[in-house]
């Protein structure tokens, strides 16, 4: 089945702030807009951040161990090729990101070996990225 792109819309209590995040940061384009919302290619998927109040998880993330990390929930974010997903790292640690997971490899040598990096937007939205070595790989046990 070809891969569908997702919609997901998510609470940011200063537009502007993260408007400049995934505009610039990611170099997102921007779609449809409005006073309270924008609209953002997002890798190829349509993310949308919403004008709201700043909620209990954009303050304190809840947290799961995963391979010795605290992985903040919720998260999102996408699995990128593994020579895309070492660009953008080395791009972020270039512009002093702070993250909340440096970039890494987890589960080496096992099934799902992937790198992975944690980090906020400005609003406290945790966001994901990794990328497999072997693709195949992303739902094995």
């Amino acid at each position: 089945m070809p891969l569908a792109p997702f919609h997901l819309a998510i609470p940011v209590f200063d537009l502007a702030a993260a408007r400049r995040f995934y505009g610039e940061l990611f170099g997102c384009a921007e779609g449809r807009s409005s006073a309270q919302w924008v609209d953002f290619d997002f890798f190829g998927h349509q993310l949308v951040i919403h004008q709201a109040p700043k909620m209990a998880q954009q303050e304190a993330a809840h947290s799961n161990p995963v391979d010795g990390h605290d992985v903040p929930v919720p998260h999102f974010g996408v699995v990128l090729a593994w020579d895309d997903w070492q660009r953008l790292a080395e791009r972020l640690v270039a512009r002093g990101t702070r993250f909340v997971i440096e970039p890494h490899v987890r589960f080496q040598g096992q099934v799902g070996e992937q790198a992975t990096l944690f980090l906020l937007d400005p609003c406290g939205n945790a966001l994901e990225f990794k990328a497999f070595r072997d693709i195949d790989q992303l739902f094995a046990k």
